[in-house]
Formats: C-alpha cells, sequence, structure tokens
C-alpha cells in the first residue's frame, strides 16, 4: 500500500531520516567523549530503542516505571528513570525491574530517595542513583550544593543505593558554574561524582561546551519537529516523522478544516519567531492551523496565496512530536514513499 493509500490522521515515520538523525547524534557524542542515554519517551518503540544501543548508546532513559516496563521486556538491559518516584507502590515496581536490568534512578528529595532504597532492599540489588540538580528549569532538582551533599551522603548511607553523580535539565551554563562548585563540595567529603547527566535536543550541538557534563539525554533528536528546528537544531529535511492528515472541509474561502485537531496534534505551541498556529503544513507554509478542537484543526487560509482543495492531503510537522506519538496507537514506517509496516506504539499511554 502506498502512503497516499492510507487513512487519516496517521502519523509516518520516514525511516531513511530517523537513521540519519540517530547516527549524526551519536557520532557527534562519540567525537566529544559524551556517553549518549536517549531518551525514549519521544518515539517509544522499542525496534528505535535497540536501534539507538546497536550505534553505541550507552543505555536508555524513561520517563515512568510504564516505560520502563515496556522496554525491560522488549530486551532492553540499562534503563535510567529521570523522574521522581515516591512511594510504596512505585518501590515495589522498581524492585521487580531492579531485580530483571541494570537501574538507575533520579532523586532529589528525601522521600524520592527512600523510595529507591525500599526497592534495592526489596530487590536485593544494587540501584544506582543521581541527584537531580535545577539549571535554571525552575522545574524538579535541588537548587544548592548544600542539598545535593546532604542527598549524597544519604545515598552513601543507604543500604543497596549507590551515588553515581548528578542529572539536570536542560543543560545549560548555569550547570557547569553547579557542577563546578558541587565537585569542590562533594569532593572535600570524599565523595567522587563520576557522571553528570545533561539533556535536550534542542541545544545538543553545543552540550560539548558545557565543562564537566559526561553524558546526554536526548530524545526529540530521533524526529525533530518545529521546535528543534526553530531552535537551529535541525532542518526541515531532518524532521522524520509527520502527521498525514486531509481536507475534509472548506466552508469559506479563507478556512479549511483537517481532520486532526486536539486528538492528533499536540496544543502546545511555538515561540513567536518560529511560526503561528498548531504545526507547519509542509505544502501550504503560510496556512497557519490557529484552532484544534477535538477531531477538527481549523485552517486560516488567508495569508496562503494557493489553497487546498476538499480531500486533499496535507503532511504536518508537529509543534512537539512527543506528545503526538503519545495520542496515536500505531504509527506508519516508509521509506522513498512506500509503506513498509505498521507498528504499535509499545509504550503509549504509559504515564504511571
Amino acid at each position: 500500500m502506498k502512503i497516499d493509500q492510507l487513512e487519516t490522521p496517521v502519523p509516518v515515520i520516514d525511516l531513511d531520516r530517523v537513521e540519519h538523525n540517530l547516527v549524526k547524534m551519536q557520532a557527534y557524542c562519540d567525537r566529544h567523549g559524551l556517553k549518549l542515554r536517549p531518551h525514549i519517551k519521544t518515539h517509544k518503540l522499542p525496534v528505535f530503542a535497540r536501534r539507538q544501543m546497536e550505534l553505541g548508546a550507552a543505555g536508555i532513559t524513561c520517563q515512568k516505571l510504564g516505560e520502563a516496563e515496556v522496554m525491560a521486556d522488549a530486551g532492553l538491559s540499562d534503563i535510567l528513570l529521570s523522574y521522581p518516584l515516591i512511594g510504596p507502590a512505585k518501590a515495589a515496581r522498581l524492585a521487580a525491574l531492579a531485580k530483571r536490568v541494570t537501574m538507575r534512578v533520579a532523586v532529589d528529595n528525601p522521600v524520592a530517595l527512600d523510595t529507591a532504597a525500599a526497592a534495592a532492599r526489596e530487590a536485593g540489588t544494587e540501584i544506582g542513583v543521581l541527584i537531580e540538580f535545577d539549571s535554571g528549569g525552575k522545574r524538579t532538582g535541588v537548587t544548592s550544593v548544600d542539598e545535593a551533599l546532604a542527598l549524597a551522603e544519604a545515598i552513601r548511607a543507604a543500604q543497596g543505593l549507590r551515588f553515581d553523580g548528578l542529572m539536570t535539565y536542560p543543560s545549560s551554563a548555569e550547570t557547569a558554574r553547579f557542577v563546578a562548585a558541587a565537585k569542590q563540595r562533594l569532593g572535600g567529603a570524599g565523595i567522587e561524582i563520576k557522571t553528570v547527566s545533561g539533556g535536550g535536543t534542542p541545544n545538543a550541538w553545543a552540550q560539548h561546551e558545557i565543562e564537566g557534563l559526561t553524558e546526554l539525554r536526548v530524545g526529540t533528536y530521533i524526529y525533530h519537529d518545529r521546535a528543534t528546528v526553530g531552535a537551529g537544531a535541525a532542518t526541515l529535511d531532518e524532521c522524520a516523522l509527520h502527521l498525514h492528515a486531509t481536507v475534509v472541509s472548506r466552508p469559506t474561502e479563507t478556512r479549511a478544516i483537517i481532520d486532526a485537531g486536539s486528538k492528533s496534534l499536540t496544543s502546545d505551541r511555538v515561540a513567536p519567531s518560529v511560526g503561528e498556529g498548531y504545526g507547519l503544513i509542509l505544502e501550504y507554509p503560510d496556512a497557519i492551523i490557529e484552532r484544534l478542537n477535538e477531531e477538527h484543526g481549523i485552517l486560516d487560509l488567508s495569508h496562503s496565496a494557493r489553497k487546498p482543495a476538499i480531500g486533499e492531503r496535507v503532511r504536518v510537522v508537529p509543534n512537539h512530536v512527543c506528545v503526538v506519538t503519545n495520542l496515536h496507537d500505531e504509527v506508519v514506517t516508509m521509506r522513498g514513499g512506500e509503506r513498509i509496516e505498521t507498528l504499535p506504539v509499545a509504550a503509549r499511554g504509559r504515564t504511571r
């Protein structure tokens, strides 16, 4: 079946572009002596995670236990959970994983540390721990070196836990300052920081400039999207996932409707300097997806000299591709315009 025969809306992945993106990022990390630990939350597909490992990745990163369970079932054996785990239920699931594969977790508070320690005791095996710190993103992460030292000392004292180093997102100039101060303070206490893990596709190609960084966690790079293109991290030709949609209505000369709404496209926006609306329509770049209802994408054609006809198919570059992956049960892969196969998105919806 040719791609233009598929029912829409449907995410279509160009395998040649995926391979290009994977090889390019691994080569960058190898060239600069960085370990690559790709984040699978973008693709959620074991087949791509295995390919990332074949190319030289040190392991994978998951955001939730559900993702890690899917990847462990698929044979991935070195997993970092970069999201805080809290409570007995999470500890039991982490313990079950730690009995099967090498597990590392990130913590930024004593409660998350106690959860990891309980899992290690139950599993009867060692779990590596990274202390997350805030590099200016104002999300999770300790905000002072004193907090990092206190957690590192608690990790060393806990049975079954191993202090592996530090983690942050997104890594920035502030990362180097924090790491330098932490190395001095923790080093004075006899604690070695072996790993400093940073992340973020938009500034991925400058990670080697951050003093002290040893590992890179990136996810979006496998597909890229409108945001990473806008940040200068990729070109449109490197965007490997397009959402194919069909024009189903033209109520007026300047308005069209596509069959992809908020249940198919992300509601995330990009910076005004990058563009307007909820995605870039490749065939009509001056059209704006100005509004999303559940099943309707409303296009403003006011500035588009050419206008699509009812029944015409278009390709949308999502603003944020990770969300689009999680909105669809299946994706279609292709090469040269020919459909290869339909893949279930194995870790879709694993939000716990």
